[in-house]
């Protein structure tokens, strides 16, 4: 296959000034408004770089921007256009180019991987085999966008996503399926002080849940059962009726997520008068290294040297590969510092992001029906 895209076509200048576009608006996750205009401007560039018209398909998180090229559907490109950073986080972080550096809320998770996407295909002469799909609720578990993810995956047979690259600009070939769980411990007020004995310390029947909670882990098969986050109680002389307890699930296997929610599910209380009720899923399925088995021989083809990694963090990635439709993950900008202060991209590196998006999605075109 001819590479038919170089990272020296790009007008970086121009990737930038639609960095700036998509970041100075804040798409923060649940906010319908900001995700409205969101995506009012993101099917606007969309449409400016490619041409046809995109369809905003409201949902209770948002709008979702679907795009098609036309003919017959033989690539997704996925990605999200909310963010995690609350409204008026930019006033704090103002988008910023320095030192060759882009920085702004939301600059690398993930608005540089729609930005580069675009300018990528928009080289490209014929797209008519490509859908683009940019949900609204990625970041708050995709539980409105998935059956349309799921739907448009199939119909293409093959998903290119957008999420940020791994170190050093590597490709995601794998991930671990991911989940959150709650414990809530019911107990029994009674005053602290004059008889505590008449109380249930849910606070302390929590302390043995979350002992317990950390012996499901298995890391040894790449299994983390994590408790992170604990509240109980309401003021210091009662005896806390209620406690909560947030838990961070990664498997590499559909066996392991079966044990852990089968684990988590039978978790019975210490003090016989407390009560347990346990929610959550591994909502996330694991993504096979097999996933990606098609479509990373292909990216090194055009974009030699390239690395491919198994990493820890979930994406819609995952319900694409739990369906079978062959998916590469990672595609997207170069930098780090995801959901924290510090997210930056580097910027020197969008021309061949953007580069190497447009050659794969021109070598999967070329290439006959992988099934």
């Amino acid at each position: 296959m001819t590479q038919l895209v170089d990272a020296s076509d790009f007008d970086l200048d121009a990737m930038l000034d639609d960095l700036a576009e998509l970041v100075n608006i804040e798409s923060p996750s649940l906010d319908l408004d900001a995700l409205a205009t969101s995506a009012r401007t993101v099917a606007s560039m969309i449409e400016r770089h490619l041409g046809g018209t995109c369809e905003l398909v409201e949902s209770p998180a948002g709008p979702h921007v679907h795009w098609k090229g036309g003919g017959d559907p033989q690539v997704l490109i996925l990605g999200h256009h909310d963010t995690v950073f609350p409204m008026g986080t930019l006033a704090q972080r103002p988008f910023d180019v320095t030192d060759g550096v882009a920085t702004g809320p939301g600059v690398f998770d993930m608005l540089g991987g729609i930005v580069q996407s675009l300018h990528g295909m928009s080289r490209l002469d014929d797209v008519s085999g490509v859908e683009i799909l940019f949900s609204a609720d990625e970041e708050v578990g995709s539980v409105h966008s998935r059956d349309l993810i799921e739907e448009r995956a199939l119909a293409c047979g093959n998903v290119l996503v957008l999420e940020p690259s791994a170190d050093g600009g590597g490709l995601k070939t794998g991930r671990k399926g991911c989940g959150t769980f709650e414990v809530l411990v019911a107990g029994r007020a009674a005053h602290a002080g004059l008889e505590p004995e008449n109380g249930v310390n849910a606070l302390v029947e929590a302390a043995h849940q979350v002992l317990a909670i950390n012996e499901i882990g298995r890391p040894d098969v790449g299994t983390t059962v994590t408790p992170t986050v604990a509240t109980a109680g309401t003021t210091d002389n009662v005896v806390p009726a209620e406690a909560r307890i947030k838990v961070d699930v990664r498997v590499e296997s559909a066996a392991e997520k079966q044990r852990v929610e089968a684990a988590m599910a039978a978790l019975t209380a210490v003090d016989e008068s407390a009560s347990l009720t346990v929610t959550g899923a591994v909502n996330r399925p694991p993504m096979p290294e097999s996933a990606s088995a098609t479509l990373f021989p292909i990216a090194v083809r055009v974009s030699p040297g390239i690395e491919g990694f198994a990493v820890g963090g979930g994406s819609d990635g995952n319900f694409t590969a739990a369906r079978g439709v062959a998916t590469l993950d990672g595609l997207g900008a170069v930098g780090g510092g995801a959901h924290a202060d510090s997210e930056h991209v580097i910027v020197e590196t969008m021309p061949a992001r953007a580069a190497l998006v447009a050659n794969l999605v021109a070598g999967i075109l070329a290439t006959p029906d992988q099934e």
